[in-house]
């Protein structure tokens, strides 16, 4: 029991990763992004490239796999996200499904349609036992990583002067921009981060969940579970059911194999019965 919340934590760790970068944008900024998942599936195709054909290391790899992720998101958000900020939810819900299937496309194009592979360095291989829990040395590793990401993703949010100025252009733009914030600047730096975590994710994700130009649309309930499970009003929320939606996953795959996928849909339901708007959201509860 204690092995599977062990690795029910790794992988709810991992989920939040994933998925944090849509709670920005969708929480924050107010934007429904369905492409997250591209940014996602873009970074781990820059591990996979890097790793096999020019043989960085993996640790080296995250770090570019989270640039070229961000990379690609400021360049998308200046260009295309930009102009969808104030129309409606459905607009940019066609929009972004839109973005879905042409990265979809494009990735078969350039990759080719067959899963890829990372391997990851002999030294995050294997398990061990500690007091009885069988501990894998990578989801030791995720656990670690996506902890330390969570915690300085609140800091930068709570503590920081960028937050602040983050939180009062989406309180109120005009506003916002009387007091000489540059709230276009605020957005895309904003998105662009959000981008690179999906990238960064998409890295670490791509030994446990597997890599194929399907990612983003396989992928893309597990993301708005998370969010819509967690809440927009804040990133805990988000952690709290990333971590919840991980152990249950697990340990439903490892007692009731037969149930698939279907136990996360019923702790989903189970608790948006229960809170509507979310584990964490302000003042609404029947």
């Amino acid at each position: 029991m204690l092995t599977i919340l062990f690795d029910g934590i790794a992988y709810g760790m991992l989920l939040f990763v994933l998925a944090c970068g849509l709670a920005v944008t969708l929480g924050l900024m107010n934007f429904v992004n369905l492409a997250h998942g591209a940014f996602a599936m873009a970074g781990g195709y820059v591990t996979v490239v890097l790793m096999q054909r020019y043989g960085v290391p993996f640790l080296a790899c995250l770090p570019l796999a989270f640039l070229a992720a961000a990379a690609l998101g400021a360049v998308a958000e200046r260009l295309l996200y930009r102009h969808m900020y104030g129309r409606s939810h459905l607009d940019q819900v066609l929009f972004s499904i839109g973005l879905v299937f042409m990265a979809v496309a494009a990735a078969d194009y350039v990759m080719g349609s067959s899963p890829q592979n990372v391997r990851l360095p002999s030294y995050l291989l294997g398990r061990y036992e500690v007091f009885g829990i069988g501990i894998g040395v990578y989801r030791l590793f995720l656990i670690g990583v996506c902890g330390a990401l969570t915690i300085a993703l609140q800091l930068i949010l709570a503590r920081t002067r960028f937050g602040s100025r983050l939180r009062a252009a989406v309180d109120d733009p005009r506003v916002a921009r009387g007091m000489g914030i540059d709230v276009n600047a605020i957005f895309a730096v904003t998105f662009a981060f959000g981008s690179g975590l999906a990238g960064l994710g998409g890295a670490l994700g791509a030994e446990i969940l597997g890599l194929d130009p399907t990612f983003p649309l396989k992928f893309m309930l597990y993301f708005l579970i998370v969010v819509t499970v967690g809440g927009t009003s804040s990133m805990t929320g988000p952690f709290v059911a990333a971590l919840l939606l991980g152990f249950a996953d697990v340990a439903g795959k490892y007692y009731i194999p037969q149930a698939g996928a279907f136990i996360i849909y019923a702790v989903m339901i189970a608790v948006l019965m229960l809170r509507p708007n979310g584990l964490f959201a302000r003042g609404v509860t029947r």
